[in-house]
């Protein structure tokens, strides 16, 4: 198995551009050098080279980019919904563990204790009420039954109503950093919609997070090691590890969240700094690959190639989609499915109506 490194691969989105510039260019100088060709007999032929499509198994590593996080951060919510009276903290602050850091109006909450106090204490007597009726053979058992369920029922609301009042506020978890403020005072929350990032102080577990499409992640599996440079320090490279792969992907992206374990080595990190991820993965894939000359046309990673027709005298146009360019070859992903053979010198000149002769 061939395993490419990052540093000798160039995504084809990036190189397309540059390879049909050139043609482009030497195209050009081909229409002056043959410009009597088109006062030629309308079937001369082209001469054209070939070369053999080559079948290669190779590891290519999965470029992807994130921010830098770590396990220790945590996002802080109130436990019930309502609006926000009163906000004690902003970014960049640091908090010791319990202290308050934001409350709801308890208007709506208080009076909804004082109710289920209320309907508590009246379930309390009407169930006094029915039971002496009881001993008397005034009442049913139904009825007993009723009152007991219906005091039952008041206490449970009671609290609720109760815990509702204790968890309108919000009060952080474990001593750290504020890193993030989401919301403000009078806005409208729900329950479990987080109000602040807390990053706990002292943590060393840092980890740059990472989507990635369904067919890298089928790739990937805990443990495989990864490349990681960052902006904040263009001349480091720092040593990661795959350590989470998400088991369902993101409802809007559509990409499968990947975590990357990387160690600071000495360097200052903090949450949100920018990262760039390199992962060879250990499975390998086989590709087909091409002469770089032999690539026409191109968009993105979509691009063409000329193959010769049965006869050997014609040639056909192919769509072909480019997973990366190796030095002078061409990894084809998807397009070429039982080609043997692809057109390269020449190539810019042809078209499908064009009769050719192999050299």
């Amino acid at each position: 198995m061939k395993v490419i490194t990052a540093d000798k691969i160039i995504p084809a989105a990036l190189v397309l551009v540059a390879i049909l510039g050139l043609f482009a260019l030497t195209g050009g100088c081909g229409e002056k050098a043959h410009s009597t060709a088109a006062v030629q007999a309308p079937d001369e032929r082209i001469p054209v080279r070939t070369a053999a499509v080559e079948q290669k198994n190779i590891a290519l590593p999965i470029h992807a980019s994130g921010m830098l996080g770590s396990s220790a951060e945590q996002r802080l919510s109130f436990k019930v919904g309502g609006v926000i009276r009163k906000i004690m903290v902003d970014e960049g602050d640091v908090v010791r563990s319990g202290q308050l850091l934001a409350v709801l109006d308890k208007t709506e909450i208080d009076a909804q204790v004082e109710q289920a106090q209320l309907a508590l204490a009246k379930a309390e007597r009407d169930l006094a009420r029915v039971e002496g009726l009881y001993k008397d053979s005034s009442a049913t058992l139904e009825m007993l039954q009723n009152a007991t369920t219906g005091k039952a029922v008041a206490k449970e609301t009671a609290r609720i109503a109760q815990f509702n009042q204790q968890y309108a506020e919000i009060r952080a978890t474990r001593g750290g950093k504020i890193i993030k403020k989401l919301m403000n005072e009078g806005e409208i929350t729900g329950p479990g919609t987080p109000v602040f990032v807390l990053f706990e102080t002292g943590a060393d577990d840092w980890v740059v997070k990472i989507n990635v499409s369904d067919r890298d992640w089928a790739r990937l599996k805990p443990g495989i090691q990864a490349r990681v440079t960052m902006d904040a320090y263009p001349n480091v490279v720092f040593s990661g590890k795959v350590t989470d792969l998400a088991p369902a992907a993101d409802p809007a992206s559509g990409l499968y969240p990947v975590e990357i374990k990387v160690a600071p080595q000495g360097r200052r990190f903090a949450p949100g700094l920018f990262a760039q991820v390199d992962i060879t993965p250990s499975q390998a894939r086989a590709y087909v690959t091409v002469p770089i000359e032999s690539i026409i046309e191109g968009d993105g990673k979509q691009a063409f190639v000329f193959v010769p027709q049965e006869d050997g005298e014609s040639v056909r146009r192919v769509q072909v989609e480019v997973a990366f360019i190796e030095q002078d070859r061409v990894l084809i992903a998807n397009g070429l499915e039982g080609v043997s053979e692809v057109v390269t010198s020449g190539a810019p000149y042809l078209n499908e109506r064009k009769k050719i002769r192999i050299q």
